[in-house]
């Protein structure tokens, strides 16, 4: 796994699993239609990931889909990122 994706879902797993949740969390689990991750969730990870790479996400592109995992989340940023650069 690489290191974005790694950071995305060491996040996902600190914030939103609760202690003593079994769950395993990769980087294609569902998050949004899988219950780990609701909409104001998807605002502070957004706003998490806006900062930590300094990028902004507009908010029409921060979908549920877009957010619905790791694997998807990843592909945001990266876009988002060559922007940047």
């Amino acid at each position: 796994m690489d290191e974005l994706k790694k950071v995305i879902l060491d996040y996902v797993v600190k914030e939103y699993l609760e202690e003593g949740d079994d769950r395993v969390v990769g980087a294609d689990t569902p998050l949004i239609t899988g219950g780990i991750v609701d909409s104001f969730s998807m605002v502070s990870l957004k706003r998490f990931l806006e900062r930590r790479y300094e990028i902004r996400i507009p908010d029409g592109e921060a979908t549920p889909d877009a957010f619905d995992s790791v694997d998807r989340i990843a592909l945001l940023v990266e876009r988002f990122r060559a922007v940047k650069a």
